[in-house]
């Protein structure tokens, strides 16, 4: 009768939970997203899109999600500095930050967007922490590299 009584207790304590976490109304990311705008970015996040801009100018939205996304998993690797600007400012890093293009252009929208989803945590590379384009190679290293997958013209590695 005892684990009769534990059992009820439990499933209904996960029954509730289930109700709870469905009840939920969902939050639309992809609209708060597109609400925001580059100067409405705190200054990292703004040197985040930049960066993501200058790098990814003319990929598909996945493709910018991606580099953003390896930005984000390098902060995480123990080989690479553990934040956002020293990732985008560590030398030779991003061929773009080096030659000063991150300056250029204000980010567009889009850029915005792919920024934020690279922040909360998307990653179409599955932890990559390289990235490359082929046509514009100018050291070799790189393909010791695993790739894993290519988006637009770049190609993921680890």
């Amino acid at each position: 009768m005892k684990k009769l009584a534990v059992f009820l207790i439990v499933m209904l304590l996960i029954g509730t939970g289930v109700f709870f976490y469905y009840a939920q109304p969902e939050a639309n990311i992809e609209e708060s997203e597109a609400a925001s705008s580059f100067q409405s970015l705190s200054p990292e996040m703004q040197l985040f899109a930049r960066t993501l801009d200058a790098e990814a100018r003319g990929e598909p939205y996945i493709g910018q999600v991606a580099v953003g996304a390896v930005i984000m998993n390098r902060i995480r690797d123990s080989r690479f500095p553990n934040t956002l600007s020293g990732v985008i400012y560590q030398p030779w890093a991003f061929t773009a930050v080096a030659r000063g293009h991150i300056w250029e252009e204000t980010p567009s929208d889009q850029i915005v967007k792919a920024t934020l989803a690279a922040y909360r945590g998307w990653d179409p590379t599955y932890g990559c922490v390289y990235y490359y384009n082929a046509a514009k190679v100018e050291t070799n290293w790189i393909f010791s590299r695993k790739t894993v997958r290519t988006i637009g013209k770049h190609i993921f590695a680890k």
